[in-house]
């Protein structure tokens, strides 16, 4: 059988696609639709009775073992009011339901004031749902070594979201989180060395560059002033001199200085209102930054004068 458009009789077969077309032209002479067969079912566990895995997923520190209608004291389902056996009825109810959820395994953190405060504290800083998650877990385990024995709870709240916020690297500083809760900054260090040292997961730093981002970002800077200051944190790190600062304020100090060479001025009101440090503390951070002869240059690039 010729080709109906340029009348060749050579045939090409591909094996992949399962069609057939003309060797001059490329015209698909014959097309078969290749059917993959479905998947296998995957297998289904049987349920071993003891109602595990049934109904919707719960983050933990939520609200577990909980019956799902409200108990009231004063009327029925119908909406009629009760006599006072039957009120006293629902009222043991009740209680036997708290009674058997704070017997949880997990601790009744549903029900304490702290799930509360680590809710408020968190949407005072803006902080994401898996930050919360992780510092009601923190909280509980902190709570049940007996970490937070004879302090208080705006401090324990404070630390415990502290921890989180460091473990998933969010530029949070310890000032913040206690002008947050309303506690003081020296109770809320405190009470954070108890929890790094006690709980079983590493907490680490929050690194230069995530303050870097939000400080600059806040501030309104531009890309040349973020990889000026970025050279001149490398070139700080090197540094003796500046190894005991702490991190915001070697950034709110460098982005200053940065800003300042590189003609997009901001004031040292400006730089410690968004970096919570003090005027006072940028500006003897800056001093120390200039007497250890880091320099920022035009071109984004940063030379030590002891080492040049």
């Amino acid at each position: 059988m010729a080709c109906p458009m340029c009348h060749s009789t050579h045939r090409v077969t591909d094996p992949v696609r399962s069609e057939v077309s003309c060797a001059e032209c490329g015209l698909v002479l014959d097309e078969t639709t290749v059917l993959a067969s479905p998947p296998p079912p995957p297998k289904v566990e049987q349920s071993d009775g003891s109602g595990r895995g049934i109904g919707p997923f719960v983050r933990p520190g939520g609200t577990k073992r909980w019956l799902g209608s409200t108990l009231s004291l004063a009327r029925d389902g119908q909406g009629k009011r009760l006599d006072w056996k039957r009120r006293y009825e629902f009222q043991h109810l009740r209680r036997v339901m708290q009674r058997q959820t704070a017997r949880a395994a997990d601790g009744a953190l549903d029900r304490s004031p702290a799930r509360g405060e680590i809710l408020v504290l968190a949407d005072k800083l803006g902080l994401p749902a898996v930050v919360v998650t992780e510092s009601e877990r923190i909280f509980r385990e902190a709570r049940d070594k007996g970490l937070f024995r004879g302090r208080g709870l705006p401090a324990c709240v404070g630390a415990a979201v502290y921890a989180a916020c460091r473990r998933y690297v969010i530029p949070r500083t310890l000032g913040e989180v206690s002008a947050a809760i309303g506690a003081r900054r020296s109770e809320v260090g405190r009470t954070f060395k108890m929890v790094q040292r006690g709980t079983t997961a590493a907490i680490p730093g929050v690194g230069t560059k995530a303050f870097l981002g939000r400080f600059a970002q806040e501030l309104a800077l531009s890309p040349r002033v973020r990889s000026t200051v970025e050279a001149m944190l490398d070139t700080a790190r090197e540094d003796p001199e500046l190894s005991g600062l702490s991190p915001h304020g070697l950034v709110a100090a460098l982005i200053y200085l940065a800003a300042e060479n590189n003609g997009e001025h901001r004031t040292r009101a400006q730089v410690a209102r968004v970096s919570t440090v003090t005027e006072v503390t940028l500006r003897s951070t800056c001093r120390l930054i200039e007497k250890a002869g880091l320099v920022p240059q035009p071109g984004g690039r940063a030379t030590n004068a002891a080492t040049s």
